[in-house]
């Protein structure tokens, strides 16, 4: 009973950490999340969270014991014959500076370990991911080698923890065992001179013996605990990690009206010397669709991540229907929300589930019908398994244009009245496009939409032209006033283009094949 008790708390405690790991990452700031790797912090959910573990099912329990045996022996040592005692435990105080040391080297190359082999699961997650590129390019043995280094520098220092592991049960024996000649020198010469009985000293000697193995294994488990600490160390540095973005204590739902977006004298920066905006304010009006474009890094982006609250801004404010947006619930303000990427991002798990993301119960009717305004219907009753047909690990099992739809399906599904678009079909096929193409133009009716544009098809549309630099608004207006100006929107199109002279309008026909803006952030 006691080891299946001891068994499960420590099992409870890694399963309670790892549940406060991963509710921490999944609110943690979205800047700190994309400078780590995901191997990195799935070595800390399994490895350093398993280490911390068998600290405390084996070492703590255990050390507990040792330490109360200990306490009653020295006791008993004293109660006999203090100074015989004094003698056997002279050399400890010796014996136990020279445990730290090695509790310190302890602790340090687990460390060590514990972030070699992070950098291992970093490095297998990633070749995995790549592994067509690194086949196309034949790097498997570059990469081979890669891993085998990796490898190697975690077992480096591995033993490096065993050596100073090893050294610690000596150091007990042996300034132990100079207390024992000491006291067996001076019983001796007690012993001749008569001060000193036989059963006496066999007594004080058994008590004596009885607490050497208890001192050694203590030992032992004192180095064993760093390792344990040292996991400790990584795992509570994620869980105790500070979130920037709170939600205010006084903070309402939003009172959704007409869904119109306001960027007032907005700036940010992820990073206090590289300014990503600079004092940018802009008005989408409700139901129209605002279009930004421009080079790559002028902070397009940036605003759609403002808009859902990733991020506050430095100075300024974001406002929808007059409320900032920092003073409204997280939950209101992305439910107002939906949300289509540039490179879509589908869950392992059935089309159905992956459609209905975030809403519980599912209405399968309504995932139908979400579809089918997609233009995904008809491809996905083309699966062996219809709406329960799984999509693979990122939705990999699909193509480019069948990951589109099915996220565009999503937003239908959510029926949010605010859309945020980063140009969904900018990386697909002509005719993959067509049908992505028209599923947006119905998603968008009626509908806020600030939209990421990188082709004209997309831009022309677009009630207002936003044109972005470093950071700043420079022009702003509808396709055919920019286009006169011989701006940088002109400049952008003549780019794509290879248009020389002045700006050139796009023939009848070609829309949908030319971009305007460089590909973004």
């Amino acid at each position: 009973i006691a080891d299946v008790s001891v068994a499960y708390l420590g099992h409870r405690f890694v399963a309670d950490l790892r549940i406060q790991m991963f509710a921490q990452l999944a609110r943690a700031d979205l800047n700190w999340i994309q400078t780590v790797h995901s191997g990195r912090l799935l070595a800390g959910f399994l490895n350093d969270a398993m280490l911390i573990r068998q600290t405390a099912s084996r070492s703590i329990v255990t050390l507990g014991e040792n330490y109360l045996k200990v306490i009653i022996l020295v006791g008993a040592m004293f109660y006999m014959d203090a100074r015989f005692a004094v003698l056997i435990l002279i050399f400890m105080p010796f014996a136990w500076f020279l445990l730290g040391s090695q509790r310190r080297k302890m602790r340090k190359s687990t460390t060590k370990s514990l972030q070699e082999t992070g950098d291992l699961s970093a490095l297998i997650t990633q070749t995995l991911r790549a592994m067509r590129v690194v086949r196309a390019y034949r790097q498997e043995g570059r990469e081979e080698a890669r891993a085998a280094s990796a490898i190697n520098r975690a077992l480096e220092f591995t033993m490096r923890g065993t050596r100073a592991r090893a050294l610690s049960s000596p150091s007990i024996e042996l300034l132990t065992g100079f207390g024992f000649a000491l006291a067996i020198y001076f019983a001796g010469t007690k012993g001749v001179r008569g001060d000193l009985t036989l059963g006496h000293f066999m007594g004080f000697m058994t008590a004596a013996l009885l607490i050497y193995a208890p001192l050694k294994s203590a030992a032992t488990l004192q180095t064993q605990l760093q390792e344990g600490m040292a996991a400790a160390s990584r795992v509570f540095g994620i869980i105790d990690r500070e979130i920037h973005l709170n939600e205010a204590p006084d903070a309402k739902p939003l009172a959704l009206e007409r869904g119109e977006i306001e960027f007032r004298n907005v700036s940010f920066a992820y990073e206090p010397e590289n300014k990503v905006l600079e004092g940018v304010s802009l008005t989408v009006p409700p139901g129209r669709t605002v279009a930004l474009v421009g080079p790559s890094g002028s902070g397009k982006s940036t605003l759609v991540n403002l808009t859902l609250r990733f991020f506050d801004p430095d100075r300024g404010k974001v406002a929808i229907d007059g409320q900032d947006i920092k003073h409204v619930t997280v939950e209101s303000l992305r439910d107002a929300i939906a949300l289509v990427t540039q490179d879509p991002v589908l869950f392992d798990d059935t089309i159905g589930a992956n459609i209905a993301y975030g809403s519980r119960p599912i209405d399968e009717s309504q995932v139908i019908n979400a579809a089918k305004a997609a233009a995904a219907h008809d491809f996905i009753m083309g699966l062996p398994k219809g709406y329960d047909t799984r999509v693979g690990e990122a939705g990999g099992l699909l193509s480019g244009g069948e990951r589109q739809r099915i996220a565009i399906a999503r937003a239908i599904y959510k029926d949010a009245p605010i859309l945020l678009l980063d140009e969904p079909t900018s990386s697909l096929d002509s005719e993959a496009e067509a049908k992505v193409q028209a599923a947006l133009e119905g998603l968008m009716r009626g509908r806020t939409v600030l939209t990421i544009a990188h082709r004209l098809s997309t831009v022309k549309k677009a009630d207002l032209i936003c044109v972005l630099d470093q950071g700043r608004i420079v022009e702003a207006g509808r396709h055919d006033e920019l286009a006169a100006k011989g701006g940088l929107y002109t400049r952008l199109h003549r780019t794509q283009f290879g248009i020389a002279g002045g700006y050139a309008a796009p023939l009848p026909g070609e829309a949908g094949q030319e971009a305007v803006a460089v590909a973004g952030e």
